[in-house]
């Protein structure tokens, strides 16, 4: 295991069977025998389920299938994987987007932040800078902008990407009250993690998520084509963005 704790990567696939690395994920995990893959299959329609099967039957002491019958959506998956995670004694929890866009590399060093003893939220960052190699379509990118601008505001947190799916929390009783009930949006949740976290810590006494969380500035982050995100979901994010704010602020 080295110098790394071990720690869990919450996968959630819908419909993933065009997407699906698998080399990548078998390369990966048996190269970091630290790092344990749960995939969960959210009720898909093509032929992911099978090939979770597979990877899982590759590598079965370090990856797990958990087979969700119906569609849930991925904030619910995400919650579904946490919860069956939570009690097995893993370190670091975190969930990854199934697309790779976030290349797995990235898993070491938002997992060498959290060895840091206040630390208890790594979260990887699309930041464009020179030498870095961050593809995003430009409409996109601007989109995304506003809406982390917007995000930041609300969360009252200075939180460059809330939105990008490679985060990695530590474990503990904390992190059980953030899953422990269903999100009260679909496509956001990201920023609702956030908000219940910063919530906690709050009602705690212990100061804000600002004091416990870094950003990491990814080296790599590529659009892949397929994705289920619309400009449509910006609008509908505007709307959940309310309902966060409303909720928690």
């Amino acid at each position: 295991m080295g110098l790394m704790q071990k720690t869990a990567i919450i996968v959630p696939c819908y419909n993933e069977s065009e997407r699906l690395i698998t080399k990548e994920f078998i390369r990966y995990a048996g190269k970091n025998k630290w790092v344990y893959f749960i995939f969960v299959n959210d009720g898909s329609s093509d032929d992911t389920f099978e090939i979770i099967n597979y990877m899982c039957h590759c590598n079965s002491e370090q990856m797990l299938c958990v087979d969700l019958k119906i569609n849930v959506g991925k904030a619910e998956a995400v919650r579904q994987g946490f919860l069956k995670t939570i009690d097995s004694g893993f370190y670091n929890i975190g969930y990854w987007d199934a697309d790779l866009a976030t290349p797995l590399n990235a898993i070491d060093k938002l997992c060498a932040l959290l060895e840091g003893k206040r630390v208890i939220a790594a979260i990887g960052s699309r930041v464009k800078l020179l030498g870095y190699r961050i593809e995003r379509k430009p409409l996109r990118h601007y989109l995304g902008r506003v809406f982390a601008t917007c995000a930041s505001c609300v969360l009252g947190l200075p939180i460059y990407d809330t939105q990008c799916g490679a985060k990695i929390f530590k474990n503990n009783s904390d992190l059980k009250k953030v899953f422990s009930t269903p999100f009260i949006v679909k496509w956001i949740f990201d920023v609702e993690i956030l908000a219940r976290v910063e919530t906690i810590l709050q009602n705690k006494g212990v100061g804000s998520l600002e004091e416990y969380a870094l950003e990491y500035p990814l080296k790599e982050w590529t659009h892949i084509g397929g994705s289920k995100v619309k400009i449509l979901d910006f609008l509908l994010g505007a709307i959940e963005l309310f309902k966060i704010y409303r909720t928690y602020k």
